[in-house]
C-alpha cells in the first residue's frame, strides 16, 4: 500500500472519530517504538532500582522479571487492540472515553496525565547523581547531588531542553527517542558484555539464591520478613520490576503523529515491552554475576552499580556514565511528550481549564506547543517540593511522614501508583465495552482471546496496584523504600478527590460528550 493511501486511511479514521488532522504525521514504526521504549527505559529503571531489588529479594529477584513482563504483556495486547481502534492523541483517555463514557474517560485522563507529569520530575531528578559524578570526575568540581539548589538547577535544565526538543517537531522527538534506543542497547547489553570480559565472580546458580535476605540478621537493609521469601521478600522485591515495565502505552499517545497508526502502534507497544524485558534481564544478569565474592551486602554498602562498574577501566566507566545520562534525558523527553499529548487530547475536547489555548498547534512545527508548555510548567511546580525534606518523622493524623524523604519523592511515588490505576481503569473499561457488545474493528484484534486476555490483565493490574499502595510500617521494606507507609495511597486518594471535585463543579464530561462521536 502506498504512503498516500496509508495517510488517507489514517485521516479517514480520524474524521470518523470526529477530528481533523492537525498534527504532523511523521513518525515511523521505529520512531513510535523508540518513544515507547525510551519511556520504559531499562537503563533508567535498573540503574535506579537494582540495588533495592537485589537487597530486598536477593539474586533470585531476577526471576520475578519474566513474570512481570509476561503479565504486563496481557495489558499491552489489550492496549494494542484499543490503539488500533482509537488511534488518537491521549491514548488511555480516549480509550476510556469511547469504551465507557465521557466522565469515565476524563477520570482516566486526569489520573494518567497527572502521573505522567509527576514521572517527568521523577526521571529528571534521577539524573542528578550521574551528572554531578561526571562533572566531579571531569572538571574536579565538588557538586553535592543531595543539595537542593543543585537538584533544582540540573532538573530545570533537563525539563527545558526536553521542552525545546518536543516543541520543534515530532520527528525530532522521535530522533531523540531513537538515540535513546541505541544508548539503552549499549548500556544494557554493552555493560553485561564488558563485565563478562572482565570476568564474573559468581556462577549462574547464584541467581537462584536468596543470600538470606528473608532473615533480619542477613538482610542488607535490615528489613524483617520473618524468614519468608516467597510471601515476604519477593512481594517487595518484585516492585523493583513493577516500577519499570510500563511506558509502552506512550506509543498510543503519539498515534496521531504516527504513519499507519492502527497497524504500527500495537506493534510498537509489544516490541517495546518485549525488548525492554530482554535488555533488562541481560543487564541484571550481568550485574548479578559480577557481584564480588564478598556478596550483595558488600556491593550495596559500596554503592551499588557504581561499585560493580568500578572494576572496569576508568574510561569505560565514564563512557557508561554518559550513556546513563543520555538514557535519563531521552526517557524524560519521551514522558514529557506523552504527557503533553494527553493534555492536548483533553484540551481538544474542552475538558481542562484554558482548553482553547492548550489545544493550540504550532503552525510551522505542527506540535501541540501550549500543551508542551503545560508539560513543562507542571513538573517545574513538582520540582519545588524537593525543598520540603523533614529531618524527623512527622506525625499526621494516624500515620507518620518519614524523615529524610523529600516531598518530591512522595509525589513521585504516586507516579507509579497513578499509572497502574489508570491502566486498571482502562482495562476494566475494555471489559465493560466487551460486555456491552463491542467488537473491535481495528487492524489488530485479539479475536477469541480478547476476553480472557483482558480479564488476565485486569487481575494482574489490580493485584500489583494493591502491592504498590498497601500501607506498611515504616520499618518494612515496602514502606521504607517504595510507598513510604500511607503516603503513596494518600497522595493517590487526594489526586483522585481533587479530580472528582473539579469534575463535579466544572463538568468537563459535557464538553467531552459533544466530541465523542464515531461514524
Amino acid at each position: 500500500m502506498s504512503e498516500g493511501n496509508v495517510e488517507t486511511r489514517d485521516d479517514e479514521r480520524l474524521a470518523a472519530l470526529g477530528y481533523r488532522p492537525e498534527l504532523s504525521r511523521v513518525l515511523s514504526l521505529f520512531d513510535n517504538f523508540s518513544v515507547a521504549f525510551s519511556y520504559l527505559s531499562p537503563m533508567v529503571g535498573i540503574y535506579s532500582l537494582y540495588t533495592l531489588g537485589v537487597g530486598m529479594g536477593g539474586p533470585r529477584y531476577i526471576w520475578t522479571m519474566p513474570v512481570v513482563v509476561g503479565l504486563m504483556m496481557l495489558v499491552a495486547l489489550v492496549f494494542g487492540e484499543l490503539a488500533s481502534e482509537y488511534p488518537l492523541s491521549g491514548a488511555l483517555y480516549q480509550y476510556g472515553k469511547y469504551n465507557v463514557g465521557a466522565r469515565y474517560g476524563w477520570f482516566v485522563g486526569w489520573i494518567y496525565g497527572f502521573a505522567l507529569l509527576a514521572t517527568v520530575a521523577s526521571v529528571d531528578s534521577g539524573i542528578v547523581g550521574y551528572v554531578t559524578s561526571l562533572f566531579n570526575i571531569w572538571f574536579k568540581t565538588n557538586l553535592n547531588p543531595a543539595n537542593h539548589l543543585t537538584i533544582f538547577v540540573i532538573v530545570a535544565i533537563m525539563i527545558i531542553l526536553s521542552a525545546i526538543l518536543n516543541s520543534v517537531g515530532a520527528k525530532i522527538m522521535g530522533r531523540v527517542a531513537g538515540l535513546g534506543v541505541y544508548v539503552e542497547t549499549i548500556g544494557t547489553f554493552g555493560v553485561a558484555i564488558a563485565l563478562a570480559i572482565h570476568g564474573f565472580h559468581q556462577g549462574f546458580g547464584f541467581t537462584f539464591t536468596s543470600q538470606g535476605v528473608q532473615n533480619l540478621a542477613t538482610n542488607p537493609f535490615a528489613v524483617n520478613y520473618g524468614g519468608h521469601w516467597l510471601t515476604g521478600a519477593a512481594l517487595v522485591a518484585v516492585l523493583a520490576n513493577v516500577y519499570i515495565f510500563y511506558g509502552f502505552e506512550s506509543a498510543g499517545d503519539v498515534a496521531e503523529e504516527t504513519k499507519d497508526a492502527g497497524r504500527q502502534v500495537p506493534k510498537a507497544m509489544r516490541n517495546a515491552l518485549l525488548y525492554g524485558g530482554i535488555a533488562s534481564f541481560v543487564l541484571v544478569l550481568g550485574l548479578l554475576l559480577a557481584t564480588p565474592k564478598a556478596g550483595i551486602g558488600a556491593m550495596i554498602k559500596g554503592g551499588g552499580i557504581p561499585f560493580i562498574l568500578a572494576a572496569l577501566p576508568s574510561w569505560l566507566q565514564d563512557f557508561f556514565l554518559i550513556m546513563v545520562i543520555i538514557a535519563f534525558f531521552s526517557c524524560g523527553t519521551a514522558v514529557q511528550g506523552a504527557g503533553a499529548r494527553v493534555a492536548f487530547g483533553l484540551a481538544r475536547d474542552g475538558a481542562i481549564p484554558f482548553s482553547d489555548k492548550v489545544r493550540k498547534v504550532h503552525p510551522r512545527h505542527k506540535t501541540p506547543v501550549n500543551a508542551i508548555i503545560v508539560g513543562t510548567i507542571v513538573p517545574f511546580l513538582f520540582l519545588l517540593l524537593v525543598l520540603v525534606n523533614p529531618s524527623h518523622n512527622i506525625h499526621i493524623l494516624w500515620f507518620d511522614y518519614p524523615a529524610n524523604v523529600n516531598a518530591l519523592y512522595a509525589l513521585v511515588s504516586f507516579a507509579t501508583s497513578g499509572i497502574y490505576l489508570s491502566f486498571l481503569l482502562t482495562v476494566v473499561g475494555a471489559l465493560v465495552a466487551r460486555s456491552r457488545g463491542w467488537v473491535p474493528n481495528g487492524s489488530f484484534k485479539l479475536g477469541k482471546w480478547g476476553m480472557p486476555v483482558t480479564i488476565g490483565g485486569a487481575i494482574y493490574l489490580f493485584v500489583m496496584l494493591l502491592n504498590i499502595v498497601w500501607p506498611s510500617a515504616l520499618t518494612s521494606g515496602r514502606a521504607a523504600y517504595f510507598n513510604y507507609g500511607w503516603i503513596t495511597l494518600l497522595v493517590m486518594v487526594i489526586i483522585v478527590a481533587v479530580g472528582a471535585l473539579y469534575e463535579g463543579i466544572s463538568r468537563p464530561d459535557r464538553s467531552i460528550s459533544k466530541h465523542r462521536v464515531e461514524k
